[in-house]
């Protein structure tokens, strides 16, 4: 046995989760499903499919749904995938021999983006690292929105890559958009940080220059184009949103 629990957290993941679960159980020994209320098939798939369910109301706080899920994990290591990711061969292997040596350590993954029917190189949706791998009791999650973990052993970087199956159109983009740049905005005012229409336009157009030519978008042709688009766009509306948040509070305030 692994002694490794999976962790996906979910709502309305009915065309994932199965083959996400069946991912999962390539290398761990229990899949956890934490669910925020899904109204499809998810909870009755995933059930079906040997995983066992927890509910947490959703709340806008994803790292407060990662910390949940630790409650009921009762094996030495967690593992933390979304619906639509899923662990390619190399990293299983990679991850079944960090539980054989069992070190106090926490690992990274490449993770590389598919989106709009293209794989991408470069840009916003390179490759990127993220860390999924975890003892149980050495781990805590901050951030609302773009979550992190916390946690004090030493970081390696496992071989292999987590292939992210995520948008599939415009209007999945812009929902989940639009739900994160509210998060975000309204997190980053309780902690104190403020700006202007100016600032967020410099915010949006040094993130389109950063994802276009610092970071070579352009080489993924069209593809490249538009997803640094999109972080303009992105960017620009987590700050007006700020913005936004300031000016109505000071006008309740006057």
């Amino acid at each position: 046995m692994n002694d490794l629990t999976a962790v996906i957290l979910t709502k309305n993941e009915e065309k994932n989760i199965i083959a996400a679960i069946e991912n999962a159980k390539k290398f761990a020994d229990k899949v956890l499903i934490v669910d925020s209320g899904s109204t499809d098939d998810t909870v009755t798939f995933a059930e079906r499919y040997g995983a066992k369910v927890v509910f947490r109301a959703w709340n806008n706080d994803f790292a407060a749904q990662r910390n949940f899920a630790l409650e009921y994990v009762d094996t030495a290591w967690v593992l933390y995938l979304d619906a639509d990711e899923r662990l390619n061969d190399s990293l299983i292997a990679a991850v079944k021999k960090v539980l054989q040596n069992n070190r106090n350590k926490q690992y990274s993954m490449m993770r590389k983006i598919h989106a709009f029917g293209f794989t991408y190189q470069h840009g916003i949706f390179k490759p990127d690292e993220v860390l999924r791998l975890f003892q149980t009791k050495s781990v805590y999650w901050v951030n609302k929105v773009h979550e992190k973990p916390v946690c004090d052993f030493p970081k390696e970087q496992l071989d292999g890559f987590i292939e992210h199956y995520t948008y599939n159109s415009w209007q999945q983009w812009l929902d989940k958009a639009g739900h994160y740049t509210s998060i975000w905005a309204e997190d980053v005012y309780a902690k104190g940080k403020r700006t202007s229409v100016g600032g967020a336009f410099f915010h949006a157009a040094y993130g389109f220059i950063r994802a276009y030519i610092i970071q070579c978008g352009f080489l993924d042709g069209w593809s490249g184009l538009y997803s640094s688009l999109q972080h303009f766009i992105y960017t620009l509306m987590k700050y007006l949103k700020l913005y936004e948040l300031q000016k109505t509070n000071e006008k309740s305030k006057a």
